[in-house]
């Protein structure tokens, strides 16, 4: 019983030779090369150190451990079963520890990870289609998590920390958030593909006023809905509208049907639907504005990547801003 007691007694020790700091890295690490050359020489020689330096940490190691970790002979050293056990296992620790340190380093550079990315699905076609496109190119190991939902709901989740970022139309008003505006679009109507119109390359506000918009009650929907109001009423025309609790695609559905047209931005046009067409405002001096929000708390280096390629994108397809005004 005794014995018994001891020998756990010994065994913890040795368990806790690492936590109480007695066994360094360099120790394992020299432990290492010595497995490999079988020589202690030769290992001192491959890590730049004295022979006698590697003798004395390999002999203090296996003191700590309790264990002969190598036969000593005249020409070099062989080693001990549990030696050999010792070195597999070390190995493999230290080639978890060699990939956590790499991995950490390359996700602080952002170089891997992931980004959560909220968005409206009314504004995933077009420029910010291109972005994540280009982000994957330039960041193949960084994975996009998209995530689609209403403003409110998106800008919360980046509140919550549950999104790294959203992109919602128009300027946002949220203290607690950072918020850009990045790019801009022309506005166009779309509207059913055996519409009267249809034939025109371009169209003007009076040509829409006797027509019923289509308007959605979430997404851009409301902001949407603003603008008609405002055109038609500054034309002295009673605005049609009728409002959808619908999703894009349905919605784009119902005007293929033919019961109605609606107001929506360039990038909608990069999505070909049947029985729909997308058609200019000639007479629009406005563009539809898109920004991002995200937290000031996210400093990640993932997202600083996404927020600098979108400046960069725009700034190219817009090399010289206008004044213009931005719904």
């Amino acid at each position: 019983m005794r014995r018994r007691a001891h020998n756990g007694e010994e065994v913890v020790d040795q368990q806790n030779a690492l936590l109480r700091g007695r066994i360094p890295l360099v120790a394992l690490i020299q432990t290492l090369h010595v497995a490999e050359y079988l020589n202690f020489r030769h290992a001192a020689n491959a890590l730049g150190v004295s022979q006698s330096s590697v003798s004395t940490r390999i002999k203090m190691l296996e003191e700590d451990l309790g264990v002969v970790l190598f036969e000593r002979r005249h020409r070099g050293v062989r080693l001990t079963d549990a030696g050999r056990s010792f070195i597999t296992e070390v190995a493999a620790g230290i080639g978890h520890l060699d990939l956590a340190i790499k991995t950490a380093g390359a996700i602080m550079n952002g170089a891997v990870g992931h980004l959560s990315i909220g968005l409206l699905s009314s504004i995933a076609s077009g420029f910010l289609a291109d972005l994540r496109r280009r982000y994957r190119d330039e960041h193949p190991e960084i994975e996009l998590d998209i995530f689609e939902g209403r403003s409110d709901e998106i800008i919360r989740q980046v509140r919550e920390a549950k999104l790294d970022i959203a992109f919602v139309v128009g300027a946002v008003e949220a203290p607690d958030c950072h918020s850009r505006q990045l790019w801009s679009e022309a506005l166009m109507v779309a509207l059913p593909q055996s519409h009267p119109l249809a034939c025109a390359e371009h169209l003007v506000w009076g040509d829409l006023a006797a027509e019923t918009f289509l308007v959605r009650q979430s997404g851009a929907g409301p902001q949407a809905l603003d603008h008609i109001v405002r055109r038609l009423v500054e034309r002295e025309k009673s605005p049609r509208i009728r409002r959808c609790d619908v999703g894009r695609d349905t919605l784009m559905h119902l005007i293929a049907d033919g019961e109605g047209i609606a107001l929506t931005s360039e990038a909608a046009a990069c999505v070909p639907l049947p029985g729909v067409l997308f058609r200019p405002i000639a007479d629009e001096p406005d563009r539809a504005r898109f920004s991002a929000v995200w937290s000031p708390h996210n400093r990640g280096p993932a997202l600083r990547h996404l927020l600098d390629l979108a400046i960069e994108m725009n700034r190219l397809r817009h090399p010289v801003e206008t004044h213009t005004k931005y719904i």
